[in-house]
């Protein structure tokens, strides 16, 4: 007896629809089962993880904090993916963005206004463009392969900001600390109804995004390409050109979503500015279905796991990892349900004298 997985003439649209509901119900339960490996009640831990983030205001405000920077960076991930490009750098480009956002205030502390606002969150989108334009610009020179390129940058980011932060940029009355200058309050994103505007800024770019790959030749291209490359070059699209324009978009949200971070919660370049984001927006695009509105709702579930991983910390006892290993299950699950859209599982039967003819032949062939 053998298992297969045989190829569907036709993708199922409900499983389409519903594969990440499943995937995020199945994860529930795997994480049931860990909490009473390691000696908690599944229902208690389940509670403290996904419920109770939600019913306290502190703790919805961090949420949204956290959802934020998922939200900006899936989108971008999202129309990489969408185009068949593989950007896995979206941490280094993070980096890169606060790196280029704080240089106005260390350089000019006295700055403020508007019109510095702007010019930080403009920096900050440069910074990750330019970030994302070397593996791109290496994808289309050299064929060099995007996913250890983009990967291996995020490596070279992290150092380049552990540098800046601990020597040229150090705060001189930080008493040593490895974080630069405190900015003004002017250079930080002001709160419109309670929350930073960066959150509004994400809900709009993911709105827009949406827009531009449903209604627009943009956005036509690049699903075309992604799904029949053949056939986007017959119709005389540009393979190469949308490699680099999906990696400058993604890079671009990227260093957004970094600048937006030193400019809102952090108040200050610090030696690490991000718990991972950029490899977390990976699980957030998928589980959004590579969709923009999708992934508003998907970056929410992940900063819900990030919140909760810290409140089951505090109150069990368990690992920091434990939001880690949650995710992890989340995107295996997700994968492994997104194989049987495409996919149908077959269980084939081997007659008897089928089997001992091939056992016969196997080892007379040996011979």
């Amino acid at each position: 007896m053998a298992i297969e997985l045989v190829r569907r003439a036709e993708r199922s649209t409900l499983l389409s629809l519903t594969s990440p509901l499943i995937a995020l119900a199945l994860a529930l339960v795997v994480g049931g089962v860990i909490f009473g490996l390691i000696g908690v009640n599944p229902g208690k831990g389940l509670y403290t993880y996904f419920v109770q983030p939600l019913t306290a205001a502190w703790s919805i405000k961090d949420l949204i904090v956290k959802m934020t920077p998922l939200l900006l960076i899936g989108v971008g991930l999202a129309i990489c993916y969408l185009a068949n490009t593989w950007n896995i750098g979206a941490e280094g480009q993070f980096a890169l963005g606060g790196i280029f956002s704080a240089s106005i205030p260390v350089y000019f502390p006295h700055s403020g206004g508007p019109p510095v606002i702007i010019a930080m969150l403009l920096l900050g989108i440069v910074g990750g463009m330019a970030w994302a334009a070397i593996p791109a610009l290496l994808k289309v020179r050299f064929g060099t392969n995007e996913i250890l390129s983009s990967l291996m940058l995020v490596y070279v980011a992290q150092l380049l900001l552990d540098w800046v932060a601990r020597s040229p940029w150090r705060d001189p009355q930080g008493h040593n600390f490895p974080n630069s200058r405190p900015f003004s309050p002017d250079q930080l994103l002001p709160n419109v109804f309670g929350l930073r505007l960066n959150f509004y800024i994400a809900i709009v770019v993911a709105i827009a995004a949406w827009f531009m790959l449903k209604n627009m030749l943009t956005g036509f291209q690049i699903r075309v390409l992604g799904q029949a490359p053949r056939a986007g070059a017959f119709a005389g699209f540009s393979q190469k050109r949308m490699i680099v324009i999906a990696f400058l978009i993604s890079g671009a949200l990227a260093g957004l979503a970094g600048a937006s971070d030193v400019m809102g919660p952090l108040g200050q370049l610090k030696i690490s500015i991000s718990p991972g984001y950029g490899f977390t927006a990976i699980i957030v695009a998928f589980l959004g279905r590579l969709n923009p509105l999708g992934i508003i709702a998907a970056s929410f579930v992940l900063a819900l796991s990030l919140i909760g991983g810290q409140q089951v910390q505090i109150q069990f006892h368990v690992s920091s990892q434990f939001a880690n290993v949650f995710q992890g299950i989340l995107m295996l699950l997700v994968l492994a349900t997104d194989t049987l859209i495409f996919y149908r599982v077959r269980i084939v039967r081997r007659a008897p004298a089928a089997a001992a003819v091939a056992v016969a032949g196997g080892a007379h062939g040996a011979q």
